[in-house]
């Protein structure tokens, strides 16, 4: 755990270093926002992206706002959890069937991002303990590439935003 933190920080862009500091910096959510959706818009425009052969299991991400707030924050942790793990195999998986320069670039973007907000909220520390990658989210089958892209977008703008709005109430009095 703590070899994978300590490469997860020294891989990072700066302004990542801190999970705190991405609690409670409202600035960096809306960076990373901003970067889900350029690379959306920038996966659009790559050339004749085809349909991939072998579909991707994507989670569903869309929430009732009421419900959200009614969860633990453990609870939400744990969700988006199991959303990110997806979505990281999906974006692996995506990266291997599309051979066009543009799609696969963008692929790779997007699975550096996903995969740095997994490791960052499997460092996060709480008290029940270590995260287990024993769930089941709500999941579609896509054959889309452009469709990886929305989802990891719905997901930083939604839940993401939110948990880390709900954290930034106890971390940054």
């Amino acid at each position: 755990g703590l070899l994978l933190l300590t490469s997860f920080l020294l891989h990072m862009e700066e302004g990542r270093a801190s999970p705190t500091r991405l609690v409670c910096d409202n600035r960096l959510i809306q960076k990373y926002i901003g970067e889900a959706k350029d690379m959306e818009k920038r996966a659009g425009q790559c050339q004749a992206l085809p349909a991939l052969s072998c579909p991707m299991v994507l989670p569903l991400v869309d929430f009732s706002l009421q419900q959200w707030k009614s969860k633990l924050n453990e609870t939400k942790r744990r969700e988006i959890l199991c959303d990110l793990s997806l979505l990281v195999g999906a974006a692996a998986g995506a990266r291997g069937q599309v051979t066009q320069e543009c799609g696969a670039r963008q692929l790779s973007q997007l699975y550096r991002h996903a995969n740095s907000f997994l490791l960052l909220l499997q460092t996060f520390s709480w008290e029940a303990g270590p995260w287990e990658p024993a769930c089941s989210p709500r999941s579609t089958e896509q054959t889309h590439v452009t469709s990886i892209f929305l989802t990891y977008r719905q997901l930083v703008q939604g839940k993401l935003r939110f948990f880390f709005h709900d954290l930034a109430k106890d971390l940054c009095k």
